[in-house]
């Protein structure tokens, strides 16, 4: 009995000698304040849809705000959007590094690409999955005032280390959706016209229009790897049908209207751009 009064005793003492609580007055709020996220990255996950959930879930180092499942489309959220999710990994763009602590991930289930004796094969997505995909993506950038140039790939900000989402995502639906801003075809068609029969611009030149885009580029002037697999991440997704990384007349003249004032179309400009740009 004695024992028991004592140790009722001792802890009557730590609880008297514990901090209490911080009161903190919340009446005040400041409107100089944005949301952390500042990046939409998109990914496929190259595994089905269980595998892509156990991995995204559990003990690996790989995670993701949100999965979308392929057949039937669903969405899962995994992470929640005011925590980091570990999606990005070594990644650049225009300047920001470190692009986990200032992104929201969604991972789509997609086979990836498969090896044939003909080629690379990519899997295409289901049109439903896209649907949700554009829809998903419509809330979070309203949520959190991303602008429409950073809607990204996976291989916009890690170009030859990753292919995601791929030569098969179709990013005009996006545009058509009026989420990202689109080269004016009329504007590529004419480009293309002089470059076909005048001199294509010079590796420095693709090299500098490429890092303009913000894409992570090799400033060396010559045309090695690393500025073959920007140059490829640029055309998956301006020109999908033809992305072998070749400094060609249509990628000069898409890369010309991507970095020239008025060059990018929006179809329903939005406040969070920080251009404004003719709707088409």
């Amino acid at each position: 009995m004695k024992t028991k009064l004592l140790t009722l005793a001792a802890v009557a003492l730590l609880a008297a000698c514990a901090s209490p609580t911080l009161q903190i007055d919340k009446t005040h709020v400041s409107e100089n304040q944005d949301s952390r996220a500042q990046f939409l990255i998109l990914h496929y996950t190259v595994l089905d849809f269980d595998k892509s959930m156990k991995v995204l879930t559990t003990g690996g180092k790989v995670s993701a705000h949100y999965l979308v499942q392929d057949n039937p489309s669903k969405v899962y959220q995994l992470v929640d959007e005011n925590r980091r999710a570990w999606h990005a990994g070594v990644s650049y763009w225009g300047g920001a590094t470190n692009l986990n602590s200032a992104s929201i991930g969604i991972e789509i289930v997609n086979a990836g690409f498969t090896d044939t004796p003909l080629g690379r094969v990519y899997a295409p997505y289901p049109q439903k999955q896209i649907d949700d995909v554009i829809q998903l993506t419509r809330e979070i950038v309203a949520r959190h005032g991303i602008r429409s140039d950073r809607i990204l790939g996976h291989n916009d900000i890690a170009p030859g280390r990753k292919q995601d989402p791929g030569p098969e995502f179709p990013w005009k639906q996006l545009a058509d959706a009026g989420l990202i801003a689109w080269p004016d075809a009329a504007q590529v068609q004419v480009k293309r016209a002089i470059y076909e029969v005048g001199p294509v611009p010079d590796v420095n030149w693709f090299q500098q229009r490429l890092a303009q885009v913000g894409y992570q580029t090799p400033r060396t002037g010559e045309f090695d790897i690393a500025t073959r697999e920007v140059i490829s991440t640029f055309q998956m997704k301006y020109r999908p049908a033809n992305f072998a990384g070749d400094m060609d007349a249509e990628t000069a003249a898409l890369l010309e209207v991507v970095t020239t004032p008025g060059g990018m179309l929006m179809k329903q400009p939005r406040a969070a751009d920080s251009q404004v740009r003719s709707a088409y």
